[in-house]
């Protein structure tokens, strides 16, 4: 194995993340998205979209967890593995009218998407202005 594919590959294509502070749902049923709006409407729920194949997502998602300083129950973190579960990302991007991208952010409130960011975007939305 090269230089470049112990960088920036992965052992396992569908691994989910295994943060120290917290507390990913798996998203991996569309059916899903109905429950995201219901539960945006009392708390604020972000959804990582990412690719587990892509070192630059890999990269993002642990700058994430680590500068991600928010208690458990001001917002709700939904994990999205795009490379198993693909059509639920067209589907997110149907509902809450943004364009796909990976690795992505975004951020629900009240059933509506309020902010959305890729790659090194991600790191640069301010969660706690939506809780």
């Amino acid at each position: 194995m090269g230089i470049f594919n112990k960088l920036f590959s992965s052992s396992d294509a569908s691994e989910t993340p295994v943060p120290s502070k917290l507390k990913w749902t798996p998203l991996t049923n569309v059916d899903q998205l109905d429950t995201i709006v219901e539960e945006s409407k009392t708390q604020p729920v972000a959804i990582f979209k990412h690719s587990t194949r892509c070192g630059i997502s890999r990269m993002v998602i642990k700058q994430f967890e680590g500068s991600y300083d928010l208690e458990e129950n001001q917002m709700k973190v939904y994990y999205l593995d795009l490379l198993n579960y693909r059509p639920i990302s067209e589907e997110i991007a149907a509902k809450f009218q943004v364009w796909h991208e990976s690795p992505q952010l975004i951020v629900l409130k009240n059933g509506i998407s309020v902010a959305h960011a890729s790659h090194s975007g991600i790191n640069s939305i301010e969660l706690e202005k939506f809780v």
